[in-house]
């Protein structure tokens, strides 16, 4: 047959024949590739004895596929050992070929249960589980020499309730986790960084408004430059605007629909929804100050892809805000001000760089899927070796 390849998934055989045996399907196949000693790679081979080895082969849709093929024994007559010929694509002592295993894993990968994956392909659900780890301790073995991205995220996501939180490293670049840590304050993640490999690389770190994280980066990554993360930070100014407004009107932050449109971006507004804010600022002034306040805030904090010398003009107007907020005499929006204070040099770097942080967060919904399917992890290493292997 010349397209050996493309069905068996498998190079260097040739197909004798293919039959139904009961509820399978048999493949009989040679190998039809050159033959080495093992030990001494040499050609020089005599013939001692030949057997049958019937390996359980990738299924054709819901038919069991098992593969037929003539093993031969041989001496090689350079170091006179004795060995069996090695086929491609079915290690010594397995009993299933590469390819069927790869196929159990991506269907366990992709949610199928290990009972009904068990039934379906006549395997043991703890064979369905050892496959499944083994491929992983592959996987994760191709990435444990990568080095350390030159853009990286950091940030922090639930793992339990008995041990807590995890911090994600996501290399921002090419879109995928580089490795996950137990625990997010700085005596956790201290031995990690300190270990941490290639940590000059390192020209851009992403993070929300951590002290922690920002205190770490300081100390490990001596180049790179910290960039606040935008959402974070609109979100602060955002809950700040909130807390002083419930103390201006208790009774009107109350009102979902009025509170649904004050968080919005103006520009985000309908005429009819711009309209009904109108209204309720003629009633209220004060408040209405304070929203036209944030908006401008927020409007000079979304600015994206700005050059270097498009940023030296916006910086005195972002201090100017700082100063005000500083200055204005409720205590949520001078809480507001002294924090933009000291993360002015981190804010301003958005303007400069686009990375951000919303990957990371992706992620973070793709990890609480793979632990849903798992139902939890009580086992952090387990939990990190799926992460980097099906995050990546």
């Amino acid at each position: 047959m010349p397209y050996e390849n493309e069905i068996l998934g498998l190079s260097e055989y040739k197909i004798k024949d293919i039959r139904k045996e009961g509820i399978e399907i048999v493949i009989e196949a040679r190998h039809a590739g050159p033959v080495q000693c093992p030990h001494c790679h040499g050609n020089r081979l005599r013939k001692k004895d030949r057997f049958i080895r019937q390996p359980r082969h990738e299924s054709w849709g819901l038919r069991v596929c098992r593969l037929r093929v003539e093993v031969l024994k041989f001496q090689c007559l350079g170091c006179g050992r004795y060995f069996n010929q090695r086929l491609p694509g079915i290690l010594p002592r397995r009993r299933s070929t590469e390819p069927f295993r790869r196929q159990v894993f991506l269907l366990h990968v992709e949610g199928m249960c290990r009972k009904t994956l068990a039934e379906r392909q006549r395997i043991g659900t703890a064979t369905v589980e050892r496959w499944f780890h083994d491929f992983l301790g592959r996987e994760m073995a191709k990435r444990d020499s990568e080095p350390c991205p030159q853009v990286l995220g950091i940030d922090e996501h639930f793992f339990t309730r008995r041990k807590g939180y995890a911090t994600t490293l996501c290399d921002l670049k090419h879109h995928k986790v580089f490795d996950v840590v137990l625990g997010r304050s700085e005596l956790a993640l201290e031995c990690y960084f300190s270990r941490l490999e290639g940590k000059k690389r390192v020209r851009v770190v992403c993070i929300d408004m951590s002290n922690t994280y920002r205190a770490l980066i300081r100390k490990h990554f001596p180049n790179a430059i910290i960039v606040a993360d935008r959402f974070h930070v609109i979100r602060l100014i955002n809950q700040q605007f909130l807390a002083t407004w419930r103390t201006l009107d208790p009774t009107g932050c109350q009102n979902r629909a009025l509170l649904s449109l004050i968080r919005r971006h103006a520009c985000n507004l309908r005429p009819e929804q711009q309209a009904r804010l109108n209204e309720y600022f003629q009633k209220h002034p004060e408040v209405h100050s304070i929203y036209e306040f944030k908006q401008r805030l927020c409007r000079l904090l979304l600015h994206k892809h700005c050059t270097a010398r498009y940023c030296r003009r916006l910086i005195p107007l972002f201090l100017n805000k700082i100063d005000q907020l500083t200055r204005c005499g409720f205590t949520a929006l001078e809480q507001l001000g002294r924090t933009l204070g000291s993360w002015k040099n981190e804010i301003a770097c958005m303007w400069r760089f686009t990375r951000n942080n919303g990957i990371t967060e992706g992620f973070h919904n793709k990890m609480e899927m793979i632990s849903r399917r798992a139902f939890g992890f009580r086992n952090f290493q387990n939990y990190r070796l799926r992460v980097r292997v099906l995050c990546a």
